[in-house]
């Protein structure tokens, strides 16, 4: 018996001790059980002194089942002892692992207790896992993943874990699994396109559509997405060089040209504009030099645009003539199937005629932010992140997503990273929410639902998963969607992040698995406060005081939240902090500044000195030391 219950308030019992403290192990984070007959509260002790001890309940034992919260209170005759090691399997769990389960990590309270998940209840669900940096989150995805991928007793060689690595650390941590488990492979794509340490990813252009490229070009307004949609319906007309084609091309700038020439604008600007459009778009038949045969004369139709010293255009007339002739019936357009490949040139000539065709030179407005996507995609075609979308040769959408997950040798690839450290943050973002939607859509139209589940887990979630204009100007957000929609269709997020405050409301309140390492900063403690079901103050004041690689667990499934310990990974990903006081005490070469300057060496050459970060746990549990006999009260 630990003692007499005193008083009841709401779910805090408060108990008159009946035991010597000073003779005990700490009782602190401990379960009791409030036994009256075959009631069985379970309540964890929050408080304690000499006197009295409050303890918090957290569910009740029916039969041979823990059921989380609670339907009743404690009569005040129960009495109170701390709970047995058969009723501590039903409340954390049990200790070992089989095909059903994985190993999580070890109990920061009972010594040496494992705590094992199962994994639908974890992996058929969001999950987000933070905290500050150096808290060990990357360990923990690693640890936890290389849990999984190493239980002889069932292999998932069907998982299909996609990691979004925001700073290339996974490689590391994954690159030699098969060694260890042959029928476990991971593949790694980079965006590292001079030193590459995987397969440099690209992604087939044409298998991308107006929302896809909106997200590539940076939209700022609804208002560029017809431009887009035009330009997606153009870019495979344009490639044909049949003579049905040259005709829409003919009648897409005539049209052009005519809203110019009947604008009433003076001579000059109309001059101006025309060559403009016929310098940059043009066919063999209609272009700046093309012959306009009149009565004693053919000119040019450049000649034909002479504006004279009164500021009139004589020949007006025979230019509009001209021009009305290459007028004729819209060719029917529809959008790219992805059944014919086409190039970011292909896309940039498409967009430019886009542009003319919807007649944005004659509004000011819509030309600004017109031409905003044609100067992006322009820069686009020539940097090097052009390669991403160079894909060499022919594929479908099923074939790419089927090749994602091929190894390098041919087998079936569990683990896909794709680092992502190469490109700056609106690449990233552009890269991460197109693959992502990608791999949504190809699942919501399977056939057979979630016959091939997907796992997308994001580092540097913050980056990504935000509340920006994506819902004001597609009407979505991809994370937002995929959290709300996907879980049906086998389509399911991890949220890694150290400042969830900045994370999308909607994509973290979906999440129903919650992995939470250190967390200091007040408003990501508030955030989750408020964000974050079943977190009580005390939870929130723990986390400020956690070591690295502790965590607190909790959601769909954890039936309570359970503080504990998750080993350090092996092998470790690249997340280690930088040794400072390896480094400045060394001697290194400095490189040569130029040509004309000498270099500056202070000793041997420079070698990227190992670095030593924060232990994210060892074999060696942390916690208050406390035994778990087979039949007798633990902790006593």
């Amino acid at each position: 018996m630990l003692g007499k219950i005193i008083s009841i308030v709401d779910n805090i019992v408060t108990i008159k001790l009946s035991i010597n403290v000073d003779n005990q192990v700490n009782l602190i984070n401990l379960h009791a059980v409030l036994e009256d007959g075959d009631t069985k509260i379970v309540g964890e002790i929050e408080e304690i002194d000499q006197v009295n001890a409050k303890i918090t309940i957290v569910g009740e034992i029916v039969g041979d089942a823990f059921l989380p919260g609670f339907t009743k209170k404690p009569s005040f005759r129960s009495s109170v002892r701390l709970v047995k090691q058969e009723e501590l399997a039903l409340i954390l769990g049990k200790t070992t692992t089989g095909k059903n389960e994985f190993y999580f990590g070890l109990s920061s309270v009972y010594q040496n207790y494992r705590i094992s998940v199962g994994i639908n209840s974890f992996f058929s669900s969001h999950f987000a896992i933070l905290g500050n940096t150096g808290s060990g989150k990357s360990f923990t995805v690693s640890r936890l993943l290389q849990n999984i991928f190493s239980n002889p007793q069932a292999l998932p060689i069907s998982a299909n874990i996609f990691i979004f690595d925001a700073y290339g650390e996974y490689t590391n941590a994954f690159q030699n699994i098969s060694q260890k488990t042959p029928q476990i492979h991971y593949k790694n794509y980079t965006t590292n396109t001079s030193y590459p340490e995987g397969e440099i990813l690209r992604i087939p252009l044409w298998l991308l559509g107006t929302d896809d490229i909106a997200q590539l070009l940076g939209v700022t307004t609804a208002n560029q997405l017809p431009i887009i949609d035009k330009a997606l319906q153009l870019v495979t007309i344009l490639k044909d060089t049949s003579e049905s084609v040259v005709k829409h091309k003919n009648n897409i700038i005539s049209r052009a040209l005519m809203d110019i020439l009947v604008s009433g604008k003076e001579s000059v600007k109309i001059r101006d504009q025309v060559t403009a459009v016929l310098t940059n778009f043009n066919t063999n038949e209609l272009n700046l030099e093309s012959q306009i045969v009149q009565p004693g004369y053919t000119r040019t139709l450049k000649q034909c645009l002479f504006v004279d010293n009164s500021g009139k255009m004589q020949e007006m007339e025979t230019v509009v003539d001209f021009v009305r002739q290459f007028m004729t019936e819209d060719l029917e357009l529809k959008k790219p199937d992805g059944s014919v490949p086409y190039t970011l040139k292909d896309l940039q000539n498409a967009l430019d005629f886009a542009l003319i065709s919807e007649g944005v030179l004659q509004s000011d407005k819509v030309f600004d932010y017109a031409n905003i996507l044609s100067v992006r995609l322009r820069s686009l075609v020539n940097s090097e992140a052009a390669q991403y979308f160079a894909y060499p040769k022919m594929i479908s959408r099923d074939g790419f997503i089927h090749k994602l997950v091929q190894s390098g040798t041919g087998e079936k690839a569990q683990i896909v990273n794709f680092n992502i450290n190469y490109v700056d943050d609106r690449m990233a973002k552009a890269i991460t929410k197109i693959l992502s939607k990608l791999l949504f859509d190809y699942a919501v139209e399977s056939k057979q639902r979630a016959a091939m589940p997907f796992h997308i887990i994001i580092e540097e979630a913050h980056r990504y998963v935000q509340h920006d204009q994506d819902e004001e100007i597609l009407g979505y957000n991809i994370f937002d969607r995929i959290t709300k929609e996907g879980r049906k269709y086998g389509v399911l997020l991890g949220l890694i992040t150290q400042r969830p405050s900045e994370l999308s409301e909607t994509s973290i309140s979906q999440c129903s698995n919650f992995v939470i390492l250190r967390t200091l900063h007040p408003k990501d403690l508030d955030y989750i406060r408020n964000m974050v079901p079943n977190m009580s103050s005390a939870i929130i004041e723990h986390l400020k005081t956690l070591q690295p690689g502790h965590c607190i667990a909790f959601g769909s499934a954890f039936k309570v939240p359970i503080s504990m310990h998750v080993e350090r990974p092996n092998p470790e990903p690249l997340s280690n902090s930088a040794n400072i006081e390896k480094v400045w005490f060394e001697k290194h070469e400095m490189p040569v500044a130029n040509d004309n300057q000498a270099s500056s060496t202070f000793g041997s050459p420079m070698n990227a000195a190992p670095a030593t970060g924060v232990a994210v746990g060892s074999s060696n549990p942390v916690g208050t030391g406390v035994p778990v006999g087979s039949s007798n009260p633990v902790g006593r």
